[in-house]
């Protein structure tokens, strides 16, 4: 039995676009790279903790970047750039992931040698999740030839749909990693900082991502919910599953942007567009996760910041909302979120539309109610929310619209939000252009970092404009 599940994996490696033995060398990234986790070859478990916690950070930058793309988040200052659809540089946020997926090989490579199976699994299933915030960002990437042998400072790029494709065969790979009996090293549960150890959670977190992927090709002819559901089925069960992480080198850093807001470095402004849709001005129902995420104004209620034009009052007086010291995303110690068991409710209701609107409108309620929980909203403020007329519509007038406009709340300050808004063609009621937009529509994709336009300019793809269509946004 060991040897066929060697074999089934072996053959799932041979089957992507690299085998991962001779990948594992250091990236185009790594010269005169001097972080001693990747100069000095650390332990296995000294990679898991500084994967899983940079894979989360990961998900944390990106969704900085992409939530003001989607007015969750507004600048404090008028024209702002990240508001405005300014080309700005993300060399930060592609290196980062780039060194990541280069200790995650690493890792691999040790987890092969030392037949730590479940260490294995988790590298196979951090790098589809590392990877795939490259491509859903920028597009088209250096893959293949990204961590070939030798020094390749210029590596050529493949295409998005290529690497969406190795990402899927990715989790495969790694669903039949942790299926391989006797591991020789077990995953670490003070070092694995998403699941603790808990090989099983892992496996549904696999599942997750996989279901996640799988649903981002819903504008284009091949989609199959067939195969979303079927993901799902062995996906998430309840929010106790959620991929997260809970102990930071310091601050968590979206309590980083708060406690900085809050003592005069403005940061984590959230929208008027954001607020609106939470305070009753654009539904007509107050929503009860709203004061879990900010505080009153001076005023006595909730504002936001309408995107492009920045503050109205002095910064500091309290006139408009900002992520909360104590809201339940940016609290002290509060969980950064990488996939949840609310997103998967709201992937289920999609996938489920078409074919069985039952199990789609109910599958839309649990996942109001599963982030509602998850959020600590009182039992009889989520009975009144989710029985509101506008709301409970009921089955043969439920529709995708609800169905957006819920799950762009429960996945707030997540870079998903912005797929969905691209795969939904912004159509979230009341979202206009920022003011200012150096864009006459809405913004779908960013620019190359200058990172790689200085360095491998000859192999960059020309970007005609930050509103083309990525290749599953058409």
């Amino acid at each position: 039995m060991k040897r066929t599940l060697l074999k089934i994996y072996t053959l799932a490696l041979a089957a992507g676009l690299f085998c991962v033995l001779p990948a594992c060398k250091k990236g185009y990234l790594d010269i005169n790279q001097t972080d001693p986790n990747l100069t000095q070859r650390p332990p296995i478990n000294g990679l898991l903790v500084a994967t899983t916690y940079q894979s989360a950070i990961n998900v944390y930058s990106t969704g900085y970047i992409t939530s003001y793309y989607v007015q969750q988040l507004a600048s404090p200052n008028t024209g702002s750039g990240s508001d405005i659809y300014d080309d700005v540089d993300r060399s930060s946020n592609w290196r980062a992931i780039y060194l990541n997926v280069t200790d995650i090989r690493q890792m691999k490579q040790l987890a092969l040698a030392q037949r730590a199976y479940e260490h294995l699994g988790v590298a196979d299933i951090l790098e589809a999740l590392n990877m795939s915030m490259v491509i859903d960002l920028y597009g088209d990437a250096p893959y293949k030839e990204a961590w070939s042998e030798g020094e390749n400072l210029r590596p050529e790029y493949d295409s998005a749909k290529v690497i969406y494709d190795s990402c899927l065969s990715l989790i495969d790979q790694g669903i039949a990693a942790f299926n391989l009996p006797d591991p020789l090293v077990a995953l670490d549960p003070v070092n694995d900082l998403v699941h603790g150890g808990n090989k099983a959670a892992w496996v549904k977190t696999a599942y997750a991502l996989k279901a996640r992927l799988l649903n981002r090709k819903s504008k284009l002819p091949d989609y199959d919910p067939a195969a979303v559901l079927a993901a799902l089925d062995l996906a998430y069960e309840s929010n106790a599953d959620d991929a997260q992480i809970t102990r930071f080198e310091s601050l968590s850093p979206w309590n980083s942007v708060a406690k900085n807001n809050a003592s005069g470095t403005l940061d984590g402004w959230l929208s008027a567009t954001f607020i609106n849709a939470l305070n009753g001005t654009t539904y007509g129902v107050a929503d009860p996760r709203l004061p879990l995420i900010t505080d009153l104004t001076r005023f006595g209620d909730y504002r936001g910041t309408v995107n492009g034009v920045g503050r109205t009052g002095s910064g500091t007086d309290n006139s408009q909302c900002a992520l909360s010291v104590n809201g339940f995303y940016s609290r002290g110690g509060a969980p950064l979120l990488m996939l949840t068991y609310a997103e998967m409710k709201f992937i289920e209701s999609e996938a489920s539309f078409v074919a069985n609107k039952a199990r789609s409108y109910q599958a839309y309620l649990d996942g109001i109610g599963t982030h509602m929980d998850k959020l600590g909203v009182a039992p009889a403020a989520k009975q009144a929310y989710v029985g509101n007329p506008v709301v409970a519509v009921g089955q043969a007038a439920f529709t995708k619209d609800l169905l957006f406009k819920e799950k762009y709340v429960a996945t707030f300050l997540q870079p998903e939000t912005w797929t969905d808004a691209r795969r939904y063609d912004y159509r979230y009621k009341n979202f206009q252009l920022p003011q200012g937009a150096l864009l006459n529509t809405f913004i779908r994709r960013v620019g190359y970092p200058t990172s790689e336009t200085s360095r491998n300019p000859e192999n960059v793809p020309p970007v005609g404009s930050l509103a083309d269509h990525l290749w599953w946004d058409k």
